[in-house]
């Protein structure tokens, strides 16, 4: 489901009231995560965490590089985590830690899916965001397109 909002605010206020507060929760914990030079935006009709184009301008699409996402989906909430999927170690460590967390783990191709909040870790995926500064970002991400 693709939001037209072009604030934060817009679109959490657009959601149903089941899913806005649990959304709310998980950017709260988002904003406290995300590292330096990561900023808060809308894009791509979600709720985006991106190392702006003033700061890292040479992405393949000319779009700010994406290292994470928030978005409401038809069946679910999601967070992706771009930030995870750059490195195999990372991705590992994070889904081992999510599994220990005892929670169901509904992982896709590059996001975490959820339908409750209690069946979140918060902390596994707080702990995945803060993972990479955003200068070993942009070298993990060069690296990716390197092999490419």
């Amino acid at each position: 489901m693709r939001s037209e909002a072009t604030s934060v605010d817009e679109y959490l206020e657009e959601l149903p009231d089941d899913r806005r507060g649990d959304l709310e929760v998980v950017r709260d914990s988002m904003l406290a995560a995300v590292p330096s030079g990561v900023v808060e935006t809308m894009n791509w009709g979600m709720v985006s965490y991106e190392i702006p184009l003033e700061r890292y301008p040479d992405t393949y699409n000319g779009q700010p590089l994406l290292v994470a996402a928030l978005p409401n989906q038809k069946r679910h909430m999601a967070i992706y985590l771009h930030c995870i999927y750059a490195e195999p170690t990372i991705r590992q460590d994070f889904e081992d830690e999510y599994a220990a967390s005892g929670q169901p783990m509904d992982i896709g191709k590059s996001c975490v899916r959820f339908t409750r909040l209690e069946r979140l870790p918060l902390d596994v995926i707080e702990r995945a965001v803060r993972r990479m500064c955003v200068g070993e970002y942009i070298t993990v991400y060069e690296a990716s397109r390197r092999r490419s």
